[in-house]
């Protein structure tokens, strides 16, 4: 009997080339067993992931992933959703670290407990005692505070403390000294309170910096220790890459010396302060290095509702005469309009009042002159008329806002307001102007959590339920338009859609990890949810187990 080895030898081939199709290509990460939001423009979900030299390479079924695939490391996500990095597309993220050095007044029920939280903390920077965080809406005096009991607590320490929403400060007679603040001091943009011709201690808007000019600088030691202590609680809170709003140019460089040295870790889209040194250095053009990029010039146009410094068309509701504040002249804000399109920038600009609203609008619309795509962006946008909503569309112009501030203002904002309530905090209406709203925290002006940012912008209550039914659902924004202004969304803003904002090949991989779905996740759950994981370019910045 004669044996055959040719069917041996076709099912041997057969073998070799199912291996070779099947072969694993390297990577240096695999999550699976998830449910992975990548954010694509399909808004397609995968089950795993796998991840090389910081980029994703691929998404796709658990099976198909990890048959493709090899790594020396896997992650388990045991179910869990993976969402890409939340990027904070307004915060102030160095201030943020400096401030957490400082006595902490948020959540304070009076004047007297501050005096008492500023009792029990160290003096800092030369001496002096700083704090920030007080909101005389939360109090049961709903007046401004005076100097008068920091007066009898610290006669002869300097003290500084700042409003929740940084547009106002409160200083003693020590601090007023050292800035040479009397009644007969005018500030353009800011004013100088007083009772009977004497200062109060309470300073608005650009009259804090009479005072902070005379507060001794950060060291560098300090701006490390800022830095670090900053980037951990982001990494713990699922954001990966934040946009901070607003620095000098010698603080950049302070910021880029610690990114060369290894200390930087969180992705920084960095807006230029408009000092003596902006215009040199948008000269140069963009600037990028590992994790900080400047392409961009931030404004501010008035001041906050909290302290009746933002700009109105009409006087106030509770404070008959009072208009709010236009910080700068309006050649001012003609000259870095022209500044940002001669040098390719884009324009960022704080407004919060309806008149500073209608004022920012207008000035773009005169420098863009129709559709484009300078994304040039308002920041906040809180008030705005009814007659001027449309100009965001018809001028391509990004309204970057924060869902925070609905519900952290709501309760008083109507006193500010009165019926002009329904022209404020208008997250759908502004969206639909371009189709998308990039959402941050503003941090530390709110608190840095971005599960907070969802919850004010799909349920518009606080986190105990109150309103009951929501403040102004109809403005309230779906679960996926939020999760998108969360991600996507801040990427476009920032001119970054290329390189984060969704889980795709090729973008880093900058990623979080949940225990409950933020899109299924009732309103009454959402306090049990919590970051298990974050990833910066498929390195563990952060576990929670």
């Amino acid at each position: 009997m004669r044996f055959s080895i040719a069917p041996l030898l076709a099912s041997l081939l057969f073998l070799i080339l199912f291996s070779c199709h099947y072969q694993h290509m390297d990577a240096d990460l695999i999550i699976h067993n998830a449910t992975i939001y990548t954010m694509d423009a399909a808004r397609t979900k995968a089950e795993a992931m796998a991840i090389k030299d910081g980029v994703v390479l691929a998404t796709g079924p658990e099976r198909e992933i990890l048959n493709r695939y090899s790594a020396p490391e896997k992650i388990d996500a045991r179910k869990q959703p993976v969402y890409p990095g939340f990027i904070d597309a307004h915060c102030h993220f160095l201030y943020y670290g400096q401030s957490l050095r400082e006595a902490e007044l948020m959540g304070s029920s009076s004047m007297e407990e501050v005096i008492e939280r500023l009792q029990n903390a160290t003096p800092g920077r030369g001496g002096w005692l700083l704090g920030r965080g007080w909101d005389q809406n939360e109090w049961e005096d709903k007046n401004f505070p005076t100097s008068a009991l920091l007066d009898a607590a610290f006669p002869d320490v300097p003290v500084y403390i700042t409003r929740v929403d940084g547009h106002a400060a409160v200083v003693n007679k020590k601090a007023l000294e050292l800035a040479g603040i009397d009644s007969s001091r005018e500030v353009e943009g800011g004013k100088i309170e007083t009772a009977n011709g004497i200062p109060t201690g309470l300073l608005i808007d650009r009259a804090m910096e009479l005072v902070q000019a005379v507060i001794p600088p950060f060291t560098d030691e300090d701006i490390e220790a800022a830095v670090k202590l900053a980037q951990d609680r982001c990494f713990a809170a699922g954001i990966t890459s934040v946009a901070d709003a607003g620095l000098p140019a010698s603080m950049i460089r302070k910021l880029h010396a610690l990114d060369e040295s290894g200390v930087l870790k969180m992705h920084i889209y960095q807006m230029l302060s408009p000092d003596d040194e902006a215009e040199s250095w948008m000269q140069n053009g963009h600037f990028e290095s590992e994790h900080i990029v400047v392409r961009s010039l931030k404004l501010f146009s008035d001041g906050a509702l909290g302290s009746r410094g933002a700009a109105m068309i009409e006087p106030y509701s509770d404070d008959p005469g009072n208009y709010g504040l236009i910080l700068n002249p309006a050649s001012y804000y003609q000259k870095w309009a022209g500044r940002c399109t001669e040098y390719n920038y884009q324009l960022v600009t704080h407004a919060i009042g309806d008149s500073a609203n209608r004022e920012v609008l207008g000035w773009y619309a005169h420098e863009l002159g129709g559709t484009n795509d300078k994304r040039w962006r308002i920041e906040h946008a809180q008030v705005v008329h009814p007659n001027d909503i449309e100009k965001f569309g018809q001028y391509s112009i990004i309204p970057s806002m924060q869902p925070t501030h609905a519900t952290s203002d709501m309760f008083w904002a109507v006193d500010r307001l009165g019926e002009r309530i329904g022209d404020s905090y208008r997250l759908e209406t502004l969206r639909q102007q371009l189709g998308m709203v990039p959402l941050g925290t503003d941090f530390p002006i709110e608190g840095i959590d971005p599960l907070q940012t969802f919850f004010a912008a799909v349920f518009r209550t606080t986190p105990d339920g109150r309103p009951e039914g929501g403040f102004q659902m109809e403005d309230a924004l779906s679960r996926e338009h939020t999760l998108m202004g969360m991600t996507m969304w801040a990427a476009i803003a920032n001119f970054e859609e290329n390189r984060r904002g969704s889980l795709e090949p090729g973008k880093m991989a900058d990623v979080v990890i949940l225990n409950r779905d933020l899109m299924t996740a009732s309103a009454f759950d959402f306090k049990n949810i919590e970051v298990q994981m974050t990833l910066v370019k498929g390195e563990k910045v952060y576990q929670a187990y």
